[in-house]
């Protein structure tokens, strides 16, 4: 079994302590508030920054405790990031829906709810908790999967940020006509990191398609060649959550599109 599926079984099987019935979460989503459009907030900057809050990864273990993940949140918002994705899966990023909620509710960025987003009940539940963009990770899916759920996120008001690693992935995702790409240096099936990733299929992606660099980001010069290759914002979760000060890191890698 790959990391990739084990992480899922996981997903799966803690969903079902959670589930609501029909009934239940069509509830739930008629109280959600309102979509914040995360293309609009992107767009306003040549180079824009994804900021994660993340506790742990399955690759290095604990990253930072985060007890309050709307103060970080807040934090990264006053520095100048776009969107604030959220890590909701347990058991390998230590992340709730509980996070996704207390930052929704705490900034006015949209928020991105990144898990591993299998089945249509997944997608009901990350609008009733408030995420404005989802997760759809091509490697988890299949092409009906893929189209439906990417279908059944926008009919809710929500983006998608449709995940790919290599060329197979990306000519899929292509096939359902995304609003955003995001390339993926890490491989979720062996969580091995290999940067040629962006090489070889940033410059693939069609410019008018919202292009994003995620993983294994974490200096200025790696931000700057992203940058480069086409990407128009970069997804950046464990350098900022172990710095001291995100706010100086998320200045740094804003600057590189100016030229400072």
């Amino acid at each position: 079994m790959s990391v990739l599926s084990s992480i899922i079984e996981g997903v799966l099987a803690d969903l079902e302590t959670r589930k609501l019935s029909n009934s239940q979460l069509d509830e739930t989503l008629s109280a959600a508030p309102n979509v914040r459009d995360p293309l609009v907030s992107l767009s306003r900057n040549p180079l824009s920054v994804i900021a994660e809050v993340k506790r742990s990864s399955p690759s290095k273990g604990a990253l930072a405790e985060i007890p309050e993940p709307a103060t970080l949140a807040r934090r990264y918002e006053s520095a100048g990031a776009s969107v604030v994705s959220v890590l909701t899966e347990q058991r390998r990023f230590g992340g709730s829906l509980k996070d996704l909620h207390q930052v929704r509710d705490e900034i006015q960025l949209p928020v991105l709810r990144k898990d591993f987003i299998v089945n249509e009940y997944l997608v009901k539940e990350s609008r009733a908790y408030g995420a404005d963009l989802l997760l759809l990770i091509v490697a988890a899916l299949d092409d009906y999967q893929l189209r439906d759920l990417y279908s059944l996120a926008n009919e809710l008001g929500m983006k998608v940020l449709v995940e790919v690693h290599d060329q197979s992935e990306l000519e899929r995702a292509l096939a359902i006509n995304p609003e955003i790409i995001g390339v993926n240096s890490r491989n979720l099936k062996t969580l091995e990191i290999d940067r040629k990733n962006f090489d070889a299929l940033l410059p693939n992606i069609p410019p008018t398609i919202y292009r994003v660099a995620e993983s294994g980001i974490s200096e200025r010069d790696q931000v700057k060649a992203a940058y480069q290759l086409g990407a128009n914002a970069v997804l950046v979760g464990e350098s900022l959550v172990k710095s001291d000060s995100p706010e100086s890191l998320i200045a740094e890698f804003l600057n590189v599109a100016i030229g400072n």
